[in-house]
């Protein structure tokens, strides 16, 4: 099992927040100045030169300007992988995630992530608390939707299931047309040949993932890996041992819950269009 809160890696934003720190130093500006000049915190400076806080494109523009870097942090940013753009507690699953052959998700709370429209993601991370900041919230949409990518892959072409709870199409999340559109990207979802679709009934008195959201994957090599995520903490569980408990879990929940033509009957029902 490998904890979300492992020591922290060097990333991309590591990098270039020591960059702006260099180039700063270089220009003999204190941070208190450079952010006074950038209509910021001098603390959002800190927090850039430290990694912990993403650079955005046009700031990085902006204090190339300022420091005559010559376009130098603009390109370090243009060039961040788009996982590292992610929250740190999704990072490990994002990067099996986009080569997986199969990938079997449980979602009790919200619309998986991978199924999610733009708005339906923007009131999902609007709901978070403390809240995010609109930077913050900005990077995390479009991690999320670049995500989406993978139901566009065709060689290999993944081979999808989500489970989720009935409820998720009952809350309205965003607003009640929100809710609408996302239950009609849903129904075509359901239509890909290479995914699986299947609600939960809430009636349902047991199943087998009480304990929570739960996300199956298997490596282009053939591994096996379990991904388990609650408020911000995540835990990638690699030991085949454990993997496989998890497998059991979800062979067991896919039996208790409606078929995939059940479930497209289901959203039928709800548009109003059965």
């Amino acid at each position: 099992m490998q904890p979300a809160n492992k020591p922290k890696k060097i990333t991309s934003w590591h990098v270039i927040g020591a960059l702006l720190s260099h180039f700063r130093r270089a220009a003999h500006i204190t941070q208190p100045e450079l952010a006074e000049r950038v209509g910021l915190h001098e603390d959002t400076i800190g927090s850039i030169e430290q990694g912990r806080r993403p650079l955005k494109l046009d700031l990085a523009e902006t204090l190339d300007e300022i420091l005559d870097t010559k376009g130098a942090l603009a390109v370090a940013v243009a060039k961040v992988p788009e996982r590292e753009k992610l929250p740190a507690f999704v990072q490990d699953l994002v990067e099996h995630e986009e080569a997986a052959l199969t990938f079997l998700s449980y979602e009790n709370q919200v619309v998986p992530g991978l199924l999610q429209t733009e708005p339906y993601a923007q009131a999902t991370f609007d709901s978070l608390y403390p809240p995010l900041d609109e930077d913050e919230v900005e990077v995390w949409l479009s991690g999320r939707l670049s995500r989406q990518k993978l139901l566009e892959r065709k060689k290999p072409q993944p081979m999808l299931n989500f489970v989720l709870e009935e409820v998720v199409l009952h809350r309205p999340i965003g607003s009640p047309e929100i809710l609408r559109a996302q239950l009609r990207h849903l129904r075509a979802c359901a239509e890909l040949p290479f995914l699986g679709l299947q609600v939960m009934p809430t009636a349902r008195r047991t199943h087998a993932s009480l304990d929570g959201p739960l996300v199956l994957l298997e490596t282009p090599d053939h591994e096996y890996l379990a991904y388990i995520e609650a408020q911000r903490i995540s835990f990638l569980v690699d030991d085949p041992d454990k993997v496989s408990v998890y497998q059991q879990a979800y062979g067991m929940l896919r039996s208790q819950a409606l078929t995939p033509e059940e479930t497209k009957s289901l959203l039928d029902d709800l548009l109003g269009e059965s």
